[in-house]
């Protein structure tokens, strides 16, 4: 095996992140994309890196140096070029529950009903409806208490204006552009991935500590 891989080479770049069931070994064909030797590039994808236990929770991070390594104890030959992050994060997806329809609904009315309520207070707050009467009285020069010829188009407008600015109208997109809500919970998403690897980081570290540590005497 190390004289057919000896002068052989394999490019790796590692998914940032990716879902796995439970018990199942993570490989490298799962959590890289791999451009390797026909001979062996079976061999690479079918390669185990490590086995989820039940300590490690629901998260797993997969270090390129463990990758190194792994390959390395199988074929020592071969030269590998890494590309891309230095890390994957595994998640292991447990059993999926059916969403609860009850709290769906309370959700729903909660959200509906704190936001009719915020739209309301502003307009109070800048006495819109003031600002409606005025502009009534400049268009026509007569008073009106609810100048409706206002009030319900720029109702139906904020509704609009809502539907336009988040893309979305039920499951409908209207085009490809990413809406704010969706940008903003990307890069929530981000944040915290970014945490959850800086502190299995620290895990990994206190766990390679913790094993090269001399065993205390009794």
């Amino acid at each position: 095996m190390e004289s057919r891989t000896s002068a052989s080479r394999v490019y790796i770049r590692l998914r940032r992140t990716l879902r796995i069931s439970p018990q199942e070994p993570i490989r490298l064909g799962t959590v890289a994309q791999i451009l390797s030797p026909p001979e062996v590039e079976q061999e690479l994808q079918q390669l185990e890196l490590y086995r989820p236990k039940e300590y490690d929770g629901n998260l797993v991070l997969v270090d390129m140096m463990l990758i190194v390594r792994k390959v390395q104890e199988k074929f020592p030959g071969l030269q590998l070029e890494l590309f891309g992050e230095p890390h994957t994060l595994v998640e292991v997806q447990g059993t999926v529950r059916q969403p609860n329809m009850v709290l769906i609904v309370l959700v729903w009315l909660l959200l509906f009903v704190g936001s009719g309520l915020a739209i309301m207070n502003f307009h109070a707050d800048v006495s819109m409806a003031q600002v409606h009467r005025h502009i009534y009285k400049l268009l026509t020069g007569r008073e009106q208490a609810h100048p409706l010829l206002l009030q319900i188009p720029y109702s139906l407008g904020i509704g609009i204006g809502m539907i336009v600015f988040f893309n979305h109208l039920f499951q409908k997109k209207f085009n490809e552009e990413p809406s704010p809500l969706e940008v903003e919970m990307y890069m929530y998403q981000q944040n915290v991935n970014q945490f959850v690897i800086t502190d299995e980081y620290a895990k990994l570290h206190r766990r390679a500590a913790e094993a090269e540590a001399p065993e205390k005497e009794p």
